[in-house]
């Protein structure tokens, strides 16, 4: 992967908390100055010197008593001068050797002084190398944690975009498999109608040859009836005329549906009409047509309910009856009308 150059020139990002260190780095820094300005100046303070001079002692004398007549009084003798002189050498040699001892102590106090100004030197630049090593870890961890949130950040971004290609290529695919599945049952639904056309054509021709054949066999009983009747007789011809009349009962009687029959067919579709809508006053009486094999042939609404929904649903539900049960002579009627009601 190329990575994109930019006009612009790179830089660090920003760190958070870099106002906040320093800060706290300015104050160690102010307080570690006041600590040891306030040891060196402790230390620093000259102590006050003790002075002293020598002097002989004078004795104290009471006051003169005035005398009536003093007595010449003997001339007492000079104190030596060397002794005084001594006294002044002696206090002079005391004095040089404070002022000596004082000079070595200020210097001593300027050694540690510079000494300890040396040590809180090194120790302040101490301090700043380790902050400032310390604010370069921080802010190379902060760049190692930006770059791994952004490389984390990318690879989201990249699995993001790879699943959503996956979703948009299973939509792609569930689109196809559903415009598929929508074209074959759209084929499916054409098939099953040609099938049913095909199925109502056979079943339309299987009726037109049942009738035919039924009309054949009628035509043929008709002859053979014909036939017997003209080969009978004059004498016959009544008693043949009257088994013609009999035969002809006979079929009507076999046509006619039995008692039964259409509650029969009326139970068989009730069943198969679907409705939800008010089920009060409806009544529709549907009128049947049929082949002897149960074949359906038509079926119309006679009398109507007066809800066309219902009775729409209920010729329906006696179209999907086909074909319709046999008789119990074996046969179904030729025609017969059925009264369908909502069921409840």
């Amino acid at each position: 992967m190329t990575r994109k150059h930019s006009t612009q020139p790179l830089r660090p990002p920003h760190e958070r908390g870099t106002g906040r260190a320093f800060l706290l780095a300015v104050l160690m820094h102010v307080l570690l100055g006041f600590f040891l300005y306030h040891g060196i100046h402790w230390q620093n303070s000259t102590p006050a010197g003790a002075e002293a001079e020598l002097w002989t002692e004078v004795p104290e004398t009471p006051a003169p008593r005035p005398l009536p007549a003093p007595a010449p009084a003997p001339v007492a003798p000079a104190p030596p001068q060397q002794t005084e002189e001594a006294d002044i050498a002696l206090q002079q040699q005391k004095r040089k050797q404070q002022e000596a001892a004082r000079l070595a102590q200020l210097a001593e106090q300027q050694r540690l002084q510079q000494q300890q100004e040396a040590e809180a030197k090194r120790r302040q630049q101490l301090a700043a190398q380790q902050a400032a090593q310390l604010a370069a870890q921080q802010k190379a961890a902060k760049l190692k944690e930006q770059q791994a949130a952004a490389d984390k950040l990318k690879q989201q971004q990249l699995e993001a975009q790879k699943k959503q290609q996956q979703q948009e290529k299973q939509q792609q695919q569930e689109a196809a498999q559903k415009q598929a599945q929508q074209e074959a049952q759209k084929e499916a639904q054409k098939e099953a109608q040609k099938k049913a056309e095909a199925e109502k054509a056979a079943k339309a021709k299987a009726q037109a040859e049942a009738q035919a054949q039924a009309k054949k066999l009628d035509a043929e009983r008709r002859a053979r009836i014909a036939q017997m009747q003209g080969s009978a007789g004059g004498g016959e011809s009544a008693g043949g005329n009257g088994l013609a009349k009999s035969g002809t009962g006979t079929g009507s009687g076999g046509t006619a549906a039995s008692p039964g029959y259409a509650d029969k067919v009326a139970r068989l579709v009730r069943p198969k009409i679907i409705w939800a809508g008010a089920t009060e006053g409806l009544e529709t009486v549907v009128s049947v047509r049929c082949a002897p094999t149960g074949t359906l042939l038509s079926a119309r609404i006679t009398r109507g309910s007066g809800n066309a929904q219902w009775d729409a649903a209920a010729l329906r539900a006696v179209q999907q009856s086909d074909p319709m049960p046999l008789d119990t002579n074996g046969k179904t009627p030729p025609e017969f009308t059925i009264t369908l009601r909502p069921a409840g």
